[in-house]
């Protein structure tokens, strides 16, 4: 629908109104799942009788917090897991890692990583090729790696050799979502076959999944499939563009106490941590999530369809299914991608007159752009582009809180590429 309130190519308008048709059954898909998903959460409300009490805020030690037990106990029901530890004090989806991964690996042991090489902030805190204090080489901790097939899918057979030939792997670590890959993000049934084939070798290892970017985007969670633990951020899919900051750990009961422990301190784990009125925005963004991450998956389609159009190679297609909210554009060049990156952010409700640039960001080896105008500084569920100024030159955009603004952002995405001189076939 053509409007007066952005200056859009009316070919632009146009192809969009065409692209829409296109992907309106895609759109039904979704909309399916996010309605299954929408029930499942309202049931764990109610089952676990969610009342305004629950958002009262505590401080010092947060002894006897009723808020956070029952946002807890809201979160494992809804992920299908025993028990779940929901803070707003676990900073990012990398700290939740963190604090899982040093949770349950010992000196002597092995993380065994089942999908090639991890998230790049991930590196540091294994401590591969980065030196960083505190990782967990420097605790004694040992690293294998299994790179991806050719097909950009886990190498079963490999996973399988690498766990009878090192004993000492603990814990198999599976990343859902692509990160700055091009490889295809794993759907929870291609999770659970990685999952079956681990425990036929080794059933006493410990199965963790990275779930960032993936909460909501089908109607099951890696724990359905087997995962032993998994954890994400709040400020990606599970917050609902609501929660402030914060992260989740969840899974087996006994696992998630031994995080407990490493995150606040051993013997006392989940029982303190003072809420600070934080409940109220993780309850309620928890509520929206679903539909929020449904509107993130639209946008996400119609970045693709429409970007198809103009002849670049987009994972996942437009009609592909989706195992979370990122869509990945090949640029080839990095003139697009940043003109690319400047039009998301000319469109967000937040710091729209700012114009991202590249820079030297901490945790990555080359520069980054990013695009972010959100309410929640860095919400990767707030309709964001971001890219390492790297071969092959990728653009990652994630997020749209609504359909209808995503849709606008990724209009003037275009626009100013056709403005820059970049856009093909205009």
């Amino acid at each position: 629908m053509q409007t007066s309130f952005f200056d859009i190519d009316p070919r632009l308008n146009t192809l969009s109104e065409q692209v829409s048709t296109d992907i309106a059954p895609v759109f039904s898909r979704i909309d399916e799942i996010a309605d299954y998903n929408q029930q499942k959460v309202l049931a764990a409300f109610i089952n676990h009788r969610v009342s305004e009490a629950h958002f009262v805020p505590t401080t010092g030690y947060g002894y006897g917090d009723r808020g956070r037990e029952v946002l807890e106990e809201v979160f494992a029901e809804v992920l299908g897991a025993e028990d779940a530890l929901v803070r707003h004090s676990i900073l990012c989806g990398t700290h939740a890692i963190t604090v899982a991964l040093f949770g349950v690996l010992r000196p002597g042991d092995v993380l065994l990583a089942a999908t090639g090489a991890p998230y790049d902030t991930l590196l540091g805190v294994i401590g591969v090729d980065k030196s960083s204090d505190g990782s967990l080489a420097e605790y004694g901790v040992g690293y294998r790696e299994v790179p991806l097939g050719e097909d950009g899918l886990p190498d079963i057979p490999g996973i399988c050799d690498a766990l009878r030939d090192e004993p000492a792997i603990k814990v198999v670590h599976i990343q859902r979502s692509r990160g700055y890959n091009l490889r295809p993000s794993l759907t929870v049934a291609r999770i659970g076959e990685v999952i079956a084939a681990v425990k036929s070798v080794r059933p006493d290892a410990i199965v963790f999944v990275d779930n960032c970017y993936g909460e909501f985007a089908e109607r099951e969670e890696p724990t359905a499939v087997g995962a032993d633990l998994m954890a994400g951020s709040l400020i990606k899919n599970p917050g609902g563009g609501i929660a402030e900051n914060g992260g989740y750990i969840c899974g087996r009961r006994d696992l998630v106490e031994k995080c407990a422990y490493r995150l606040t301190t051993p013997g006392l784990g989940k029982e303190v941590g003072a809420s600070l009125g934080h409940n109220r925005t993780m309850f309620m963004g928890l509520f929206q999530a679903p539909h929020v991450v449904g509107e993130a998956m639209k946008t996400a389609v119609f970045a693709a369809a429409l970007f198809e159009r103009f002849g670049y190679y987009c994972t996942p297609s437009s009609t592909e299914e989706r195992a979370d909210i990122i869509q990945a554009i090949q640029m080839r060049e990095a003139k697009p991608l940043i003109s690319f990156c400047q039009g998301i952010q000319s469109g967000a409700p937040v710091d729209a007159f700012v114009t991202p640039e590249p820079w030297d960001m901490p945790g990555y080896d080359n520069q980054v752009i990013m695009a972010a105008g959100a309410f929640t500084m860095g919400s990767s569920i707030e309709l964001s582009a971001d890219a390492p100024l790297r071969e092959p030159f990728a653009v990652y955009m994630q997020g749209g809180l609504n359909f209808s603004s995503g849709r606008i952002g990724i209009l003037l995405a275009a626009q100013k590429m056709l403005d820059a001189g970049v856009l093909p076939g205009f």
